[in-house]
């Protein structure tokens, strides 16, 4: 604590050789004594607001928004894990696949979400995986709340009470990585894996315990029904009756006669009215248009 009137009257007698402030009795000190006096040392009270620091953070931040957007490195993010030059190339495809896989699991959930199970296998277990678990409740929260983005979703997921768990396992599957996404609803409980081929892209490998591989096109129909005889060609019929064309058909079934799944890719959006006609088929137990 400083008297400042005793503190100028010891620096005229010499008593104080100086003094260095940054705090004053009344800030801005513009008209005190002691501001402009030879032996006194003044800062601004915040330091940051200095004419070099302000310069130097503007620096700091272009160098940064640079980095980012030429090599996906981040540093400094409030709320997002920093991410390396080396390491953003390996990280970006998988940044999309844990996206897709979030999404593709928002669009078919129905009810509310209670808990969500991420779990990492292979090479991926070792990258940054808190940047892809935000990019999952990016991909999951959006198609039920519009405008969501990967700082936003860990904590609209939390306010929401939502369970989310991360599960890494070093050793390798059938894939040298591994993203499985679990969400459990009131109702159910959902799981769909996917992957990164040396290609680069994100591929769906696994929908509720079948097999598939499939990419993820801008517009797919998603299918769930009995495996039985004629269930694909009425399908395949009535897109072709309403001129959609199939880009990529895709099919995986539990057993012979059990559960089985179709998602096919189309050109153009799903009409509500082929939809409506898909969902009616005696065979279909779902039927979901599904945006990437």
């Amino acid at each position: 604590m400083i008297d400042e009137q005793a503190l100028l009257a010891a620096l005229h007698s010499k008593h104080v050789a100086g003094a260095a402030l940054d705090v004053f009795a009344e800030e801005p000190a513009t008209s005190n004594p002691l501001f402009g006096h030879a032996s006194v040392i003044c800062t601004p009270h915040l330091g940051a607001s200095t004419t070099e620091a302000q310069e130097n953070v503007a620096l700091q931040i272009a160098e940064q928004m640079s980095d980012y957007l030429l090599t996906g490195a981040i540093s400094n993010a409030i709320n997002f894990p920093s991410i390396t030059a080396e390491e953003a190339p390996k990280l970006k495809p998988f940044i999309a696949l844990a996206e897709k896989l979030g999404s593709f699991a928002g669009q078919l959930t129905e009810s509310s979400i209670t808990k969500i199970q991420i779990t990492y296998e292979g090479q991926v277990a070792e990258m940054k995986t808190k940047a892809l678990t935000s990019a999952v409740l990016a991909g999951l929260l959006r198609p039920m709340l519009g405008e969501v983005n990967v700082v936003s979703a860990p904590v609209i997921a939390k306010e929401r009470g939502m369970i989310v768990d991360e599960v890494l396992r070093a050793g390798e599957s059938d894939y040298e990585s591994l993203i499985t996404v679990a969400v459990t609803t009131e109702q159910q409980e959902r799981a769909v894996s996917g992957t990164v081929y040396a290609d680069g892209k994100p591929r769906l490998v696994d929908i509720k315990g079948i097999r598939v591989d499939a990419e993820f096109g801008k517009s797919m129909i998603y299918v769930t029904n009995e495996d039985k005889p004629g269930v694909i060609g009425t399908f395949a019929s009535l897109l072709g009756d309403a001129k959609i064309n199939i880009a990529t058909f895709h099919l995986g079934r539990v057993a012979a006669g059990s559960d089985a799944i179709a998602l096919v890719e189309i050109d153009g959006a799903v009409p509500a009215e082929l939809l409506a006609k898909i969902q009616a088929l005696p065979q279909v137990k779902q039927a979901k248009a599904l945006t990437f």
